[in-house]
């Protein structure tokens, strides 16, 4: 009689995990690199938002045809992620500059309605995009120019391949020190407010209030230097509070400064002057194939 009860037991739980599955898409684990073999949705990156940050004119020159070189001048990293219509992820292929079929992922999808993702950036490692309301980079992982595609795909049992362009969602204030760094000056950090390290996949904006830092070592004596910082705003105007701090090499404090630094959405604040030598008390307010289209929208420039 015991016997039976487990069999019977046995039986029923099989069957409701059966269920389960029935009702539920499958989510799929993270895949590297390509994704499926032989998948029903193919995602080509065919043209990045994107000219070199030393050529600031916008304008009639003629793009070259996409190769795969022409992204890897812009990212090193790419995020091809799909969601349901409810927000649930169902797969995720991340790729490295370094590896073959960078720029295309395969996905092998039930029949139905998704949202897609792709990110183009190149920190540290992967940003979490386990909702596509909030892809989040960390100080960690550090912050880059960034790129964002979205769009909601219907999937049939049809095989078709989807040539994606990304657009620039970042902002960036580009800070430049005229005169030297002193003798004892080892590191600088950047601390600003403000902005936002994470995104919306379907508006490109900032939607936490983030704390975020950059850090870079330097050499005493070298002049003219500048260190680009990245924030997602929340709005297409929009200030950051940026400190900046020299440290030497036992963490000591050696030069601080505050900034109140105006920021537009796709645009660039190129925040300069003497940093060491300057007037201190100057601190404070300052007057699935994939393309990347990379032209930054313009340049403020504003001296301190």
């Amino acid at each position: 009689m015991q016997r039976i009860c487990n069999s019977l037991c046995a039986a029923v739980s099989l069957l409701l995990v059966f269920a389960v599955f029935s009702c539920e898409k499958a989510i799929f684990p993270d895949e590297d690199e390509s994704g499926a073999t032989n998948g029903n949705l193919r995602v080509s990156v065919y043209q990045i938002e994107q000219m070199p940050f030393a050529s600031m004119t916008r304008g009639s020159q003629t793009r070259a045809a996409f190769t795969r070189s022409a992204v890897t001048d812009y990212c090193n990293r790419l995020n091809f992620a799909i969601y349901d219509m409810d927000g649930t992820r169902v797969k995720q292929v991340n790729q490295t500059s370094d590896k073959a079929g960078f720029g295309t992922a395969s996905f092998s999808l039930e029949e139905g309605e998704y949202q897609l993702v792709v990110v183009a950036h190149s920190s540290n490692g992967n940003p979490t995009m386990t909702n596509p309301q909030k892809i989040q980079f960390s100080n960690s992982l550090g912050y880059t120019d960034t790129f964002l595609y979205y769009t909601t795909v219907t999937v049939t049992e049809e095989h078709q391949t989807l040539p994606v362009s990304l657009e620039r969602i970042v902002s960036m204030c580009r800070f430049v020190m005229n005169d030297a760094i002193p003798a004892g000056v080892i590191k600088l950090e950047f601390y600003y407010t403000g902005g936002s390290g994470s995104f919306s996949a379907t508006t490109g904006l900032g939607n936490v209030a983030s704390k975020q830092k950059m850090t870079f070592s330097v050499t005493a004596g070298q002049s003219g230097t500048q260190y680009d910082l990245y924030t997602f705003l929340h709005q297409q105007d929009d200030d950051i509070t940026l400190k900046v701090t020299a440290y030497d090499g036992s963490d000591n404090v050696l030069f601080e400064r505050d900034f109140d630094v105006p920021m537009t959405r796709r645009k660039i604040t190129r925040l300069s002057g003497d940093f060491f030598t300057g007037d201190p008390s100057a601190s404070g307010d300052v007057g699935v194939t994939i393309n990347i289209n990379g032209d930054w929208d313009g340049q403020t420039d504003v001296t301190y």
